[in-house]
């Protein structure tokens, strides 16, 4: 039997002197098509900004608005439907939602306004829904979003209403109650909070700075974790990462992007305590949207005070068969003990059955304020679980739920 000769050190062998292995050949083949279609994707990219461009102009001799939800929901309707994989639907609407930002931009810039500063969740909600081409406009308070839209120095606002685990934002809701803007459109958003220092290790963080919200959603993992650094609170997790940016032994609860908008390594993620955390954000603004087939309306009603006067406002509502997505109960202002009611709806009040609901539901309340019907969410994942109550039905257990 033939021995096999040893090869010295640093000697080439046969094999070594091929110009390239066959899956190197495979690997360099498949990237020069990818090439090829980048080159392709880029000249198609064009064509359809020029054809957003002549939409702009028509839009501009018409006085139509150039930021449009209901086309923007077909669109990504349009491209779903298209996708025969392998990239995920969740991928090809983020990659079209930073398109469909640039052309728009072209037509004209968009200003939008948020509750900021930077690198807040807000803002994260603005970046999904909007894309990267806009003029972001951050504020120091949610009232200040609504008076940078009702002022018209934004045409957008991006605001927060609810979150899974901790409820309803009560100042949204009040002041949807007191402004003539209307909700045109919505943003689910997954809350993964993450610890980021410049410190390289747990052991050497004394202090931990973030939102009071963000403290309280991850106290398990920080007691665990830290159980001896001491918490401060502060305005938002953005201004905590800022002051944790320049502070050594200082560590921040946010979000990864304001991580890596203040260059702070982190150091764990996903640290909130409940794992299915999701905050929905709302679009404010002037637009009255079209009907898109998959749409949602906000409504304010206050009823007076009398027994069986909510029940008679809803039964409206189950006689049409529409389905209340959540109902809330918000106090009047100097009036104590009584309340408005805010609910959301599925479709769209201009269609029959839910605008002869509408109708029904005006007959039986004091007054009725519709906040805007827009399209459903089609960004950062589905709705929170128990979102959806079936279409109300007036007994004792519905009821219960409502006063629950």
């Amino acid at each position: 039997m033939d021995r096999i000769k040893e090869v010295p050190p640093g000697a080439l062998r046969p094999w070594d002197c091929e110009d390239e292995s066959p899956p190197d050949q495979a690997i360099r083949e498949a990237r020069h098509k990818i090439d090829q279609i980048d080159r392709q994707i880029v000249g198609l990219l064009n064509r359809r900004a020029g054809q957003a461009l002549l939409i702009g102009r028509g839009k501009k001799d018409n006085g139509w608005a150039g930021f449009s939800p209901e086309r923007e929901q077909e669109v990504f309707d349009s491209i779903k439907a298209a996708n025969q994989g392998p990239l995920p639907e969740s991928s090809l609407v983020g990659i079209f939602s930073e398109i469909i930002s640039a052309c728009r931009g072209l037509q004209a810039p968009l200003r939008v306004s948020y509750l900021g500063p930077e690198a807040t969740f807000c803002h994260q909600a603005a970046l999904a829904r909007l894309g990267h081409s806009c003029d972001f406009s951050p504020q120091h308070s949610i009232i200040e979003v609504f008076e940078d839209v009702e002022k018209g120095r934004s045409q957008i606002g991006v605001v927060p209403v609810d979150n899974s685990s901790e409820g309803m934002v009560n100042i949204t809701l009040d002041r949807l109650d007191r402004t003539d803007l209307l909700v045109c459109g919505e943003v689910y958003l997954p809350v993964a909070h993450c610890l980021m220092s410049l410190e390289t290790s747990t052991d050497r963080v004394t202090r931990v700075y973030s939102h009071p919200q963000a403290l309280n959603q991850c106290r398990r993992w920080l007691n665990v974790h830290l159980p001896l650094a001491a918490m401060f609170e502060m305005e938002s997790t953005s201004t905590a990462a800022r002051e944790a940016a320049g502070q050594p032994g200082t560590a921040a609860v946010g979000s990864e992007l304001a991580a890596a908008w203040y260059n702070l390594p982190v150091l764990a993620r996903d640290i909130q305590d409940v794992p299915h955390n999701t905050t929905r954000f709302l679009l404010i603004g002037r637009l009255r949207c079209q009907p898109t087939g998959r749409d949602k309306t906000s409504i304010l009603f206050r009823v007076r005070h009398r027994p069986g006067t909510l029940y008679a406002a809803l039964r409206s509502l189950a006689e049409r068969g529409i389905n209340m997505t959540r109902i809330e109960s918000r106090p009047i202002k100097n009036q104590p003990w009584e309340y408005s009611f805010f609910v959301e709806l599925e479709g769209h009040f201009q269609e029959e059955d839910l605008g002869q609901a509408l109708a029904g539901l005006e007959q039986e309340v004091e007054s009725l304020k519709i906040l805007g019907s827009y399209p459903k969410a089609v960004h950062s994942g589905p709705e929170p679980m128990g979102s959806h109550l079936s279409a109300f039905e007036p007994n004792q257990t519905s009821l219960g739920a409502i006063h629950g």
